[in-house]
């Protein structure tokens, strides 16, 4: 058993999806810093200074602790409803969503322009060239 699955872990496609699978989550980093870092307060400053991070509604407050914050929230174990962490969540998704589109229709256009090259013909068997021989041998005994 141990040697099916090393043989099935060492295949060149687990490998690949591994490397991709990290390369993701980098990127997926990436995504995430531009956008609470810089995307989010950008359009946080032209909507009046809103901060997307911090858009809440409580749900359930019973000791009516004041909540200036999603961390104060959590922190005293109030109940909220964070919009603004979802609407940060979707723009991340969407510039993910974008720039796999990009990749892959890349992809795709290397692809076409690779279908497009016409083969060279294959080169003939050998027994296509015995026969050649022998077609060529009756031709100039017929002759």
């Amino acid at each position: 058993m141990f040697k099916e699955f090393r043989d099935f872990a060492l295949k060149g496609n687990v490998i690949d999806l591994a490397i991709g699978v990290i390369i993701g989550a980098a990127f997926g980093a990436i995504v995430s810093s531009i956008v609470d870092d810089i995307f989010m307060p950008i359009i946080g400053l032209i909507l009046s200074g809103i901060d997307f991070s911090n858009l809440f509604v409580v749900i359930s407050n019973p000791n009516n602790i004041p909540v200036p914050s999603v961390a104060a929230a959590k922190a005293a174990g109030v109940a909220t409803l964070n919009y603004g962490l979802f609407i940060n969540a979707v723009v991340k998704f969407a510039i993910i969503a974008f720039v796999l589109f990009l990749v892959v229709k890349g992809i795709n256009r290397l692809r076409r322009k690779e279908a497009a090259a016409p083969a060279a013909p294959p080169a003939p068997t050998a027994e296509e060239k015995l026969l050649m021989e022998i077609r060529d041998a009756i031709k100039s005994q017929a002759k």
